[in-house]
């Protein structure tokens, strides 16, 4: 609400009110301001600048509001050409100096956390910066990795009046270091067939790390692990039949490739050449060389039961003749005693002659078996001779390196035999356990009876 002014008394105690307002009001802002008390304008000069205060408190318009007079020293401070990210790269320099929207004379700056190598003009806010490699190589600086800088400004003199700001920087190198497949092995692998080939994929990483591995190989390879990464292995165990009759020099060589690629498909390539040479197929070679044996034990066993059956025939022939020549000897000498006694008889004379009349009797029932002893004999020898050669070839491990030998020499001792006893009927034994023929065929008197005499 207004009143108008009417009279000149009242007009001039409301001038002189609203002046005194004004005045305390410049008081208050004046006391707490930052600027100096000669750069304040004057109370008559702001009074006046306001479109002639004088002229408005003795118009006849009604003032509602009192004039307000902006003081310099409320303006926040501010870094005007602040920048949020520094990029560098290596060895080059850094020079940039920060600004403020006052007088940077009675501030100082400092820095938070700098990385290695930059520092600030503490008086002018110059940032200065020299990336050499040096930092990088000995690991005190990284590549492409923000660094977070803290930076501020104080006053001097009033320590509420600060700035805390912060910025990044980042380093960058144009260099490009190429990422490498690297083999664990050799360029050149000579291996057997049988063997297994093992080792590892390994990447040297440059700029750009390898992601994927793809695996080449001129000619198939079965049961091969395939490699799809770093630090894959590779396992491949070539077959006993992968090297053929028709491969010059009885070998062939595998070439595997690896090529690896980054995010980007620069490749690098790595080449594996596996000479493959012919071996002996040893699983097949035991089973053979065990076959061998088997069927020389066999053969073995059935020359044994033959030895006795014929030992037997020999030895019941040896009994009957020498019941012919007890009978025929006892005979004679009873003659002898009767025809030489006090009263002689004709018997006594006679039974001389029956004893010498038996002598046919006993050849043609009980002929004397020569061949059967040599066939005898002949047996007992090829067994001593087949088991000797068992023992003497026998194996040393599963991958004997002699096995192919040993099988052979054991098959050809094998087929003697069989040649020199060809026409000896062997008989397949029954009835009788090869423990009982052992004890039989290796017995102190078929020792004896078939034992070398001088």
């Amino acid at each position: 609400m207004s009143f108008a002014l009417t009279s000149a008394p009242m007009r001039a105690l409301t001038f002189c009110i609203r002046k005194t307002l004004v005045l305390i009001v410049l008081c208050i802002f004046s006391g707490v301001g930052m600027i100096s008390a000669q750069e304040r304008p004057s109370v008559d000069s702001a009074y006046h600048s306001h479109k002639h205060v004088d002229s408005l408190l003795y118009s006849h318009k009604h003032v509602d509001s009192l004039p307000f007079v902006i003081d310099s020293a409320e303006v926040a401070l501010r870094i005007k050409n602040l920048n949020p990210s520094f990029n560098l790269h290596v060895d080059s320099s850094l020079a940039y100096k920060l600004e403020i929207n006052k007088d940077q004379s009675k501030y100082y700056w400092f820095l938070r956390n700098p990385p290695v190598g930059l520092r600030i003009n503490k008086d002018n806010g110059l940032l200065t910066f020299k990336a050499e490699k040096s930092y990088f190589l000995s690991g005190k600086l990284k590549y492409d990795y923000q660094y977070r800088v803290s930076v501020g400004v104080q006053n001097l003199e009033m320590p509420n009046d600060h700035v805390d700001t912060a910025f990044y920087i980042t380093f960058y190198n144009t260099d490009i270091i190429p990422s490498k497949v690297k083999p664990t092995v050799g360029s050149t692998l000579t291996v057997d067939e049988g063997d297994t080939v093992a080792f590892k994929i390994q990447c040297e990483n440059g700029n750009f790390p390898i992601e994927t591995i793809t695996f080449f190989a001129n000619m198939p390879v079965r049961g091969a692990t395939l490699v799809k990464k770093c630090d894959d292995d590779f396992v491949w165990s070539p077959s006993f039949d992968f090297v053929k009759e028709s491969d010059p020099g009885k070998e062939r060589t595998v070439v595997l490739s690896f090529v690896g690629s980054n995010k980007f498909g620069i490749r690098d390539t790595a080449q594996v050449k596996i000479v493959v040479k012919d071996a002996l197929n040893y699983p097949l070679s035991v089973e053979d060389y065990k076959l061998t044996v088997n069927v020389i034990n066999s053969y073995i066993l059935r020359l044994k039961y033959t030895f006795l059956q014929i030992d037997k025939g020999v030895k019941r022939t040896k009994g009957t003749r020498t019941t012919f020549d007890i009978t025929g000897s006892a005979t004679a000498l009873t003659g002898s005693i009767l025809a030489s006694s006090s009263k002689p008889s004709d018997i006594g004379k006679v039974m001389p002659s029956v004893g010498v009349s038996l002598v046919p009797v006993k050849e043609a029932v009980a002929p004397q078996k020569v061949t059967e002893q040599n066939q005898a004999s002949q047996i007992r020898s090829t067994v001593k001779r087949l088991e000797y050669m068992v023992s003497d070839n026998a194996i040393v491990g599963e991958r004997d390196p002699d096995i192919a030998r040993k099988t052979a020499k054991l098959k050809e001792e094998l087929k003697q035999a069989q040649v020199q006893l060809v026409d000896i009927p062997v008989e397949i034994t029954s009835g009788m356990s090869e423990k009982e023929l052992n004890e039989y065929f290796n017995s102190k008197k078929v020792m004896k009876k078939y034992r070398l005499k001088r």
